[in-house]
């Protein structure tokens, strides 16, 4: 063969294997964080935060300024696994805590969640984090598609010996339902050591990592190296906060470097989001004697309260912007636009519907129905309308939110309380209830007909 032929026919072989890896089904991470503020990262204009990791993912993705998930973690990580509305799934209160104690609330197994659908295309699934959907035995993540599960079944421990502090306490560290013992080394740390095992060993086939931590969510425990950034902060509450930010995206930062270092890159796609505001729950200390931790009465392990919301109001546990508004971005370079921004709504329902339409898979007939939409198009495009109209729903428990166009309406039970616009020059400061009755009995009615149509039947 002459040299221009071979020349020819090695381009023609190259272009072949880089168009069959482009192909083929693209590896899925998946980084959930924990308790992070609506603008708590670099892209998002704080620059008091290094974010680095985060906002490398934005350089090469798609940033979204009016991405929201939930109020608290539960209903959020329902969302994100099932593409539903949480009600659906029976997520409506905290679900079960501690593995050993009486049943309790756990997501419903009839859910279809984003590791089955995955696993039955073919991928290798894991999650190496926070689980928070139920900690019953007969339930959780090896219930509910996922080959691995090493981490915390209920909602935080303590970093360093693991254990749930809330009430009297228990021990919270597994792998799947087999209790692990490892005092004194750093949680975070251990799920991203076994997180760039798993890639390590997945790197020849399709993987879905599903990389929920749980930082920066309370109590606000960062090894020191991270502290010394900020070491001239003045508001203690925004350093506490810095600190552990940055040691939420270090760990974030490691899990993309390695894909990087494997080659997998171009053909990893990406989704990051916060699964809720950031807390002010800043007066959580030890409040019985003997805490199963080990741990003192009087022991503090609360928030420092030092996230950002701009111009938005509200925090954790609220249904103002400031605490279901969140930070969120997808990468994948090989097929998406990079360094850009969509302004138009999307949620953590989403993310499952656009999965499956990046990964080529088509639901089962007898799935159960799916409440959010694929984002492709609005991506492609930057012009095409969000899935859901101009109205969004939200509840817990007997809190609930339903907002239509700019206008939302939050209430209790069966009374609503608040009428706010998120247009105003500074949002849902002012309650405009009283001004408009009409449009609080149109949106209360909305809410009812919804709330009634999610309800597990």
């Amino acid at each position: 063969m002459r040299p221009q032929s071979l020349s020819f026919a090695l381009l023609f072989l190259f272009g072949c294997i880089a168009s069959a890896l482009l192909s083929a089904k693209p590896n899925v991470v998946v980084f959930f964080t924990d308790d992070q503020g609506t603008l708590d990262a670099g892209c998002y204009g704080s620059d008091d935060l290094l974010t680095p990791a985060i906002d490398k993912l934005a350089k090469t993705g798609v940033r979204f300024t009016q991405a929201y998930a939930h109020t608290v973690c539960c209903p959020a990580r329902a969302a994100l696994m099932t593409g539903r509305h949480p009600q659906r799934s029976g997520v409506n209160h905290w679900t079960q805590g501690d593995m050993n104690s009486a049943k309790g609330i756990n997501m419903a197994l009839e859910e279809v969640t984003m590791a089955e659908v995955l696993k039955r295309a073919g991928y290798r699934t894991a999650l190496f984090g926070k689980w928070h959907l139920g900690a019953h035995r007969d339930y959780g993540p090896k219930k509910q598609g996922f080959d691995e599960f090493f981490g915390i079944r209920d909602g935080f421990i303590d970093n360093y010996n693991h254990y749930f502090l809330h009430g009297t306490g228990f021990h919270d560290l597994y792998e799947g339902t087999t209790p692990v013992k490892a005092p004194g080394k750093y949680f975070p740390e251990l799920m991203t050591e076994r997180s760039l095992a798993f890639i390590e060993e997945s790197k020849d086939k399709p993987f879905f990592l599903y990389f929920p931590l749980n930082i920066p969510h309370y109590p606000e425990q960062a090894p020191k190296q991270f502290a010394e950034p900020f070491k001239d902060m003045k508001d203690p509450a925004r350093k506490s906060y810095a600190t552990i930010m940055y040691a939420t995206d270090h760990y974030i930062g490691r899990v993309v470097d390695k894909i990087e270092e494997l080659g997998l890159r171009k053909n990893t796609l990406f989704i990051y989001m916060s699964d809720n505001g950031h807390s002010e729950e800043t007066g959580n200390r030890i409040r019985v004697d003997n805490h199963k931790s080990g741990h003192p009465k009087g022991h503090f392990y609360g928030a420092s309260g030092g996230g950002y919301t701009g111009k938005w109001k509200g925090q954790k546990g609220t249904f103002l912007e400031g605490g279901i508004r969140v930070p969120a971005v997808i990468s994948f370079p090989a097929k998406l636009p990079q360094g850009e921004t969509r302004d138009q709504v999307v949620t953590s329902m989403d993310w499952l519907p656009t999965v499956m339409e990046l990964c080529g898979i088509e639901r089962k007939k007898d799935d159960p129905k799916l409440d959010g939409h694929s984002v492709l198009p609005l991506i492609r495009s930057g012009k095409a309308e969000p899935g859901y109209g101009d109205i969004l729903h939200f509840q817990w428990h007997t809190q609930w939110a339903v907002r239509k166009g700019a206008w939302k309406l939050i209430g209790r039970g069966t009374k609503a309380s608040f009428l706010g616009n998120v247009n105003d020059e500074q949002p849902e400061r002012k309650n405009y209830a009283k001004e408009k009755p009409e449009l609080v009995a149109r949106l209360l009615e909305m809410h009812r007909k919804w709330a009634k149509e999610v309800a597990p039947k």
